[in-house]
């Protein structure tokens, strides 16, 4: 079993995500590369919202491919270009995750390889066998 740790010497997370989590031995390990709100018709939508989903089911297949899913995953990076974003971004990345929660961070960022990109995600993910 993975172990969440949450100090009571340590403000509580702002959401849902815990502060550090441990993955016991033996537990194959994945790490993906950023995924970026992009459709495979090479469609970005404008708004943070379609972006993070696209984002999040990119990281879904490659969860599945791995035979896994975000029940396994332990650590989610978000990047956004936009302060304002904050709320779309985590309701998105609150839909996708399991208990125990992830640890997670997020960035605000001044821009990606292309302007239209808004949200960039990468999980790193446990497997205990």
């Amino acid at each position: 079993m993975k172990k969440t740790f949450n100090p009571a010497s340590v403000r509580r997370p702002f959401g849902n995500y815990n502060h550090g989590l441990l993955v016991p031995p033996g537990a194959s390990l994945l790490v993906t590369s950023g995924q970026l709100g992009i459709g495979l018709d090479d469609a970005v939508p404008s708004d943070i919202t379609a972006q993070a989903e696209l984002c999040f089911e990119a990281i879904k297949a490659i969860l599945k491919e791995a035979e896994m899913s975000f029940a396994d995953v332990i650590r989610i990076s978000g990047f956004v270009t936009r302060r304002e974003d904050f709320p779309a971004y985590m309701a998105v990345r609150d839909r996708y995750t399991l208990d125990p929660k992830p640890v997670s961070t997020l960035l605000v960022i001044g821009g990606f390889t292309r302007p239209e990109f808004l949200v960039e995600v990468e999980v790193t993910a446990a497997k205990i066998l």
